[in-house]
């Protein structure tokens, strides 16, 4: 049975969202985040994409970023996944897969979507009780440390053609500085949900899984669209 192709239209921004192998809390581990975040921001610097907003949970991450004219989404979200997984196993030691299969994409409407969804992606933190507020959250651009692309001159205007408020000033052709650990920043982390053991999978990511799925053994994302409820907070 064929897969149903992600959309690409010229010139638009996507709001991703793509979730860890098995719900696993693999970004609880702030090495791993960082390192999920250095892979980010090379492939930006390489063309590959426009970076615009981002937040790292502990089981899954969320993007607004806008292909190279030259790398389709899937492309893009195959870099993203298979060179952060691989850093990753390079830092960490083992093979599991890192990542579940495919990848949920939105396409940006106008001025007004990309306020949502933006605010959206700084609140998810706040959300799920890992901080108060969504500056502290370290693996974020709320956090207001890493330097991000201009927003596309298509969504600076909303529905009804009167210029979109924005809450945020964006550089464009900086590089981030490294995130801190979260302990640094004065936030507790949430632990783990509770969960039938997998010591392979645990040491071999130095975390703890939370209740397992149908297991996978693709590692990089393909086709297919998870349902945005499947990734939410």
């Amino acid at each position: 049975m064929s897969t149903l192709k992600h959309r690409k239209i010229a010139d638009s921004s996507y709001f991703i969202t793509s979730r860890c192998w098995q719900g696993h809390s693999v970004f609880q581990v702030s090495e791993n985040a960082e390192v999920f975040i250095e892979a980010l921001f090379e492939y930006r610097d390489k063309g590959e994409y426009l970076l615009h907003e981002f937040v790292v949970m502990p089981n899954h991450f969320h993007l607004l970023i806008t292909p190279g004219q030259q790398t389709s989404l899937e492309r893009a979200l195959q870099l993203i996944k298979g060179g952060s997984s691989h850093r990753i196993h390079k830092l960490r030691g083992g093979s599991m897969p890192l990542w579940q299969q495919g990848f949920f994409d939105w396409t940006i409407r106008d001025g007004d979507d990309w306020e949502t969804k933006m605010h959206y992606i700084h609140e998810n933190p706040v959300r799920a009780g890992l901080v108060g507020d969504a500056q502290a959250w370290p693996y974020s651009s709320a956090n207001g440390r890493f330097a991000l692309d201009v927003r596309p001159r298509r969504y600076i205007t909303n529905a009804s053609g009167a210029k979109a408020p924005s809450s945020r000033t964006e550089t464009a052709g900086l590089k981030p500085r490294p995130p801190e650990p979260v302990a640094s920043m004065g936030v507790e982390p949430r632990p783990p949900e509770p969960s039938a053991p997998e010591p392979s999978a645990s040491e071999q990511l130095g975390q703890k899984p939370s209740s397992p799925e149908a297991p996978t053994s693709v590692l990089l994302c393909d086709s297919a669209i998870h349902s945005d409820s499947a990734a939410e907070s």
